[in-house]
């Protein structure tokens, strides 16, 4: 056969999947809604009014506020999740959980910033992370649902943009706020909570699940599976899901107890802090965009996850790692840079690789939500075991301790075999 017939002869090779922008742009706007709520409330709001309750224990009701928010959501997510899996009506499989959970996370908003006691705002935020992280874990199911593998870290990549956002516009909003009133600055959360996921289900509506094949029989097996997945029979699940709660717990140790660290390890007053939250999470967003925007889009043409999960886990890491040499709001402004250029890395592709090792597509959302106690497992230990090393042993132990996280994070994603 000549050169010329062989040529002729080759089939084309695949084009590449469309990306819809219609949904990809919508599901971006989503994420912003339910980041606001971690941005605002997670990061500045709750330090705040805790203090205000406590001032001499602001940082062990915030360690416990957290931590009790956290394995609440965690245990939740799952159990959501599946029902989100089973669920068959007109309205698709997500659709009516991503609503219920807006408005029930909006409720929560507004009963925590009404709440005067420690224990009030840890039950009004429970509320809260389980209706908000489970409405994000819908969103993060929508990408198996609807988006083609071979562009799932471009859309990654959007939604990424959206966290960013939503985490960095909630820090804004917050410090803008407070000032006027707490309950304003948790009811105008709230408003953006409902308003963007219910824009999400108008806009891109689901497919009808009606038609589908009735969900499995619930069973003890099932019900089980709700926390657990074999590492020895999906052993690529399971190094993901190490690596991505190592690298969550490096961060939370640090981020989680970001305004206090401006006041009593930097030396900023209290509204010096509250004024440097915004620029810190300026720097955050500005190299955050530039990463998810280049690093979305290259891993989806060169076919690989691995690599830039492995380089963004290291590059946070070594900012995280910052403050312990430079112990000034330069310092924190050098962390905030090298940390949004490896998160908005680790945002875009992160997500694109764990949909890539699911052990079931038809079981999305349950699995992810067992994907998602690796993100919300560090949020219950990372303020307990920083407030164990901020009384005992102060600030600077802290530092090194998240940077040993990240590098065991970053070693985890190496032993995956079925992505590259």
């Amino acid at each position: 056969m000549t050169k010329t017939s062989a040529a002729a002869t080759r089939a084309p090779a695949p084009s590449r999947p469309r990306i819809d922008r219609r949904l990809t742009t919508s599901l971006g706007f989503a994420q912003v809604g339910c980041y606001v709520v971690w941005g605002a409330a997670g990061s500045v709001l709750l330090a705040r009014q805790l203090e205000d309750i406590d001032p001499t224990r602001k940082e062990a009701n915030l360690a416990v506020v957290m931590a009790v928010g956290a394995v609440v959501a965690t245990l939740a997510q799952p159990v959501w999740g599946m029902f989100s899996d089973r669920t068959r009506s007109r309205f698709g499989r997500r659709t009516p959980h991503i609503l219920a959970g807006a408005l029930l996370g909006a409720l929560g908003l507004i009963a925590t910033a009404l709440s005067s006691t420690v224990l009030t705002v840890a039950v009004s935020w429970c509320v809260v992370q389980v209706a908000v992280t489970s409405a994000a874990g819908m969103l993060n199911a929508v990408l198996p649902d609807r988006v083609p593998a071979a562009v799932r870290a471009t859309v990654s990549a959007v939604v990424g943009l959206g966290t960013f956002a939503g985490l960095v516009g909630g820090q804004f909003l917050a410090a803008a706020l407070v000032p006027r009133g707490t309950l304003l600055a948790y009811g105008t959360t709230a408003l953006l909570l409902v308003l963007t996921l219910t824009a999400f289900t108008v806009i891109c509506p689901d497919t009808p699940s009606t038609g589908e094949r009735p969900p499995r029989q619930l069973s003890l097996r099932l019900l089980c599976g709700l926390v657990w997945i074999s590492p020895r029979k999906y052993p690529d699940f399971a190094w993901a899901f190490l690596g991505r709660l190592l690298l969550l717990l490096g961060y939370h140790t640090v981020t989680g107890y970001q305004l206090y660290i401006l006041q009593d390890y930097i030396g900023l007053g209290r509204d010096q802090a509250l004024e440097a939250i915004p620029l810190v999470g300026a720097v955050v967003l500005a190299t955050g965009v530039a990463s998810l925007i280049v690093c979305g889009r290259l891993s989806d043409r060169m076919g690989r996850r691995k690599p830039f999960v492995i380089a963004a886990t290291l590059l946070i890491g070594l900012g995280l790692s910052v403050p312990l040499l430079v112990p000034s709001l330069t310092g924190m402004l050098l962390y905030a840079a090298l940390g949004g250029l490896g998160f908005g890395c680790y945002q875009a592709v992160d997500v694109a690789l764990i949909t890539q090792v699911l052990p079931s597509q038809e079981d999305a959302a349950k699995d992810l939500g067992v994907a998602g106690i690796a993100a919300h497992l560090p949020q219950v230990l990372a303020p307990a075991l920083a407030g164990v090393v901020v009384v005992s042993l102060g600030y600077q132990p802290l530092f090194g301790l998240a940077f040993a996280s990240c590098v065991l994070g970053a070693l985890c994603t190496l032993p995956i075999k079925s992505v590259t």
